[in-house]
């Protein structure tokens, strides 16, 4: 499931606009816009796509890390996964503390 960062409102995995705002979700899910702040921060060397422990094949293949410029977008496209797409963004950091 998508959630538009505009309305909050949620909205299937295959939805392009959301169906309240009409704000398009490739870039104002809140999937998009944590991912544009994780590629914005220079602290962030890296970001991981995490998957629960219940994914489908298509989001276990999709699970690892990746260069801030080369990360797939969320939704991963072809999630079989009953309730919608559970993958997450997380970064790894150059450093922890200043």
């Amino acid at each position: 499931m998508q959630t538009c960062s505009q309305c909050q409102t949620t909205c299937s995995d295959e939805a392009i606009l959301c169906p309240t705002c009409q704000a398009e979700l490739s870039t104002y899910s809140v999937h998009a816009q944590a991912l544009k702040k994780l590629q914005a921060n220079p602290r962030v060397t890296a970001i991981r796509i995490a998957v629960s422990y219940d994914a489908c094949p298509v989001c276990r293949e999709a699970q690892g890390v990746y260069p801030k410029d080369a990360v797939p977008s969320l939704p991963v496209p072809g999630c079989s996964h009953a309730n919608g797409c559970h993958c997450s963004y997380e970064p790894i950091l150059s450093e922890i503390y200043p």
